[in-house]
């Protein structure tokens, strides 16, 4: 973190070091996503307190930080319904979930890749649904999930990478059943999610970002201040919750500036993310060394 970026702290904020694990982190991804915690889980999770109860992420996604930790008792939820058909899949039938995966991709050998993926893009964009979505995040470019916002057409094109083959999804898809045995899947709004929270348990909150563009998936209908004003009530009632959001951009040049209300979070702290895939998308795919990003993680709790 550069000097400028540390200028701009709040003070009232306890400032905390990441620690680095000693384990190894599980890099197997299930779903191919921009923004995926899970290079970054490890460190995520050393900021959660030692002992909590039930693991809450009403911002699912692509579940990294869940996969990483692998909790003995959790509740994940997100408001997408393709993409919570896949975890609702995964957890019920997760040899459906490999045949939705293989039966699209053995279509490449017949029609080719791009052809293949534009046709499951347009029968997805005809009638949103899992099985389509799977192929398309394995297969489109970077992950970047980006939508429409006048219909919410998916507009990503076919990534130039080969999609893996159906022997190595169907082994992400038994690792990934099994770290997530535990977890009990919604589709709901994460207000209600996060009303399921008991004290002493801990909601890890990784939602859209203020400074992304809203072409990105999620982004359109998010409301930041929402979001606080449920994180309040949680930490009133006992439970600890960790916020994942905007941090610095350009290298740490640039702080994002984010209206926290004054004294919800007790430790804030810096995440490096790496390089901007969303931007490198945005610039024909070239790699960027000024566009290192962190996150923002605020504890609404003391480390």
């Amino acid at each position: 973190m550069n000097q400028i970026s540390l200028d701009l702290l709040d003070s009232s904020i306890e400032m905390v070091e990441r620690s680095i694990h000693p384990g190894k982190p599980f890099k197997t991804q299930l779903l191919k996503w921009v923004g995926n915690k899970q290079k970054q889980a490890i460190d995520i999770i050393d900021f959660f307190p030692k002992n909590y109860g039930v693991y809450i992420e009403p911002f699912l996604g692509s579940g990294g930080v869940l996969g990483v930790l692998a909790p003995k008792k959790a509740i994940a939820s997100d408001v997408f319904p393709p993409l919570f058909e896949i975890w609702e899949t995964l957890h019920k039938d997760k040899e459906k979930l490999k045949n939705w995966y293989s039966d699209r991709y053995a279509r490449i050998a017949v029609e080719g890749k791009i052809e293949t993926y534009k046709s499951v893009l347009s029968s997805y964009n005809e009638s949103p649904n899992g099985a389509d979505f799977i192929f398309l995040l394995r297969t489109c470019y970077g992950g970047v999930v980006r939508f429409r916002k006048k219909d919410g057409y998916m507009s990503t094109p076919c990534g130039a990478h080969n999609p893996i083959p159906p022997e190595s999804f169907s082994a992400r898809v038994d690792a990934w059943f099994d770290r997530t045995q535990g977890a009990e899947f919604f589709l709901c709004d994460f207000e209600v999610t996060m009303d399921k929270a008991q004290p002493g348990d801990l909601i890890y909150c990784d939602p859209p970002y203020v400074d992304s563009q809203a072409i990105l998936y999620g982004a359109q209908d998010f409301s930041l201040a929402r979001l606080f004003k449920k994180i309040e009530e949680c930490k009133m009632r006992g439970v600890f919750v960790a916020l994942s959001i905007d941090g610095t951009k350009f290298s740490g040049d640039k702080l994002c500036s984010i209206d926290v209300p004054h004294g919800l979070f007790e430790t804030e702290a810096f995440i490096n993310v790496g390089r901007s895939m969303l931007k490198r998308f945005q610039m024909d795919g070239k790699s960027l060394e000024s566009h290192v990003v962190t996150d923002r993680l605020l504890l609404t709790y003391n480390m």
